[in-house]
C-alpha cells in the first residue's frame, strides 16, 4: 500500500516545469511518482526523458498518445505523418534508449493507495489514449468509458485534456444488481505540468489519503528564455510563450474538446 503518490501528467518536454515540480518537498517525499503520459513531445524531449530516467524506480510510467506518436514516427516506414510539426522534430532527437523506453510503457497502471483504494492510472481513459472526458461530461459518458473496469477500482486518474479536476462518476456495481446502493468512483485529472490550459504554472496532484490538486509556480520568463536558447526547435520561442503562459483559456479548451466528448453544445 502506497501512502503518497505524486501524479505528473502531460509534461510535454518542458524541462523547467518538470524541474520545478520535482523540487517540491511533497514530490521528493512521495513513495512513487506516476507519469500519466505525454511525457516527451515538446521542445526539450531528451532532457526531460534523461532527467526522469535518472530517478530509477521512483517513477511509474504510462504511455500517452503523444508518446505513441513519437515512436510511430521513428519506427514506421515511411514515417507516420503528423499535423503537429513538433512531433517529428522531437521524435528525431530521441536516442535508441529513449525509443526502447517509450515502446515498453504500459497503457494503464493499477496501484493501491492509502485512503483511495485500488487506483487505476491512465492517460485519457482506461480503454483509449486519445478519448476525451471532461469535468462536465455526461453521466452516461462516464459509464461508457468505464465499461469493463473491475468493480474494486474506486479511483481513476487520467490526464490528456490539460485541465485539472476532481469529480465523482457513477459506478456500475454488482452491489447494485443485488439491491445495494451504487458506489461512486472518484475521477482525478492532475492537469498538465508543461502545457496548462486556463492558468499558468506546473499542475500536478498528490494522492493519499485524500486528493490534492497542486500548482507549482516557477519563473516563466526565465523558462521561455531557456527553451528558446537551448531547444533547437525552430518555433521554440512562440511555442513556449503560448503554452507556458497558458494563452489558451479553459473555455477555449472546452470548446475544442467538446465535440470529441460527444456533446453538441459547448461553452
Amino acid at each position: 500500500m502506497l501512502n503518497r503518490v505524486a501524479v505528473l501528467s502531460d509534461i510535454h518536454g518542458v524541462l523547467p516545469a518538470l524541474e520545478a515540480v520535482l523540487a517540491e518537498p511533497d514530490v521528493r517525499a512521495a513513495d512513487l511518482i506516476v507519469l500519466t503520459g505525454d511525457i516527451a513531445a515538446g521542445p526539450q524531449p531528451t532532457e526531460v526523458l534523461d532527467l526522469l530516467m535518472s530517478l530509477g524506480d521512483r517513477v511509474g510510467w504510462i504511455a500517452g498518445n503523444a508518446d505513441r506518436e513519437l515512436l510511430e514516427h521513428r519506427r514506421s516506414t515511411p514515417a507516420a505523418p503528423s499535423p503537429d510539426p513538433l512531433t517529428p522534430w522531437a521524435a528525431d532527437r530521441l536516442r535508441p534508449e529513449h525509443l526502447d523506453l517509450l515502446a515498453s510503457l504500459p497503457r494503464t497502471l493499477t496501484l493501491p493507495v492509502r485512503g483511495l483504494g485500488t487506483v487505476l492510472f491512465c492517460h485519457a481513459t482506461p480503454r483509449d489514449d486519445e478519448e476525451v472526458v471532461l469535468v462536465d461530461s455526461r453521466l452516461d459518458r462516464w459509464q461508457e468509458v468505464f465499461t469493463g473496469l473491475d468493480d474494486d477500482i474506486r479511483t481513476v486518474v487520467c490526464g490528456h485534456t490539460h485541465m485539472p479536476f476532481v469529480r465523482l462518476a457513477p459506478k456500475l456495481s454488482a452491489s447494485l444488481e443485488q439491491g445495494g446502493a451504487p458506489i461512486a468512483r472518484l475521477v482525478v485529472n492532475p492537469g498538465s505540468v508543461g502545457m496548462p490550459y486556463g492558468r499558468p504554472g506546473a499542475h500536478w496532484a498528490l494522492l493519499g489519503p485524500g486528493t490534492d490538486l497542486r500548482r507549482t509556480p516557477y519563473d516563466l520568463d526565465a523558462a521561455v528564455r531557456d527553451i528558446t536558447r537551448t531547444s533547437g526547435y525552430p518555433d521554440a520561442a512562440a511555442w513556449a510563450d503560448y503554452y507556458l503562459y497558458a494563452r489558451a483559456t479553459d473555455a477555449d479548451a472546452l470548446a475544442a474538446f467538446g465535440p470529441r466528448d460527444g456533446r453538441t453544445n459547448t461553452p
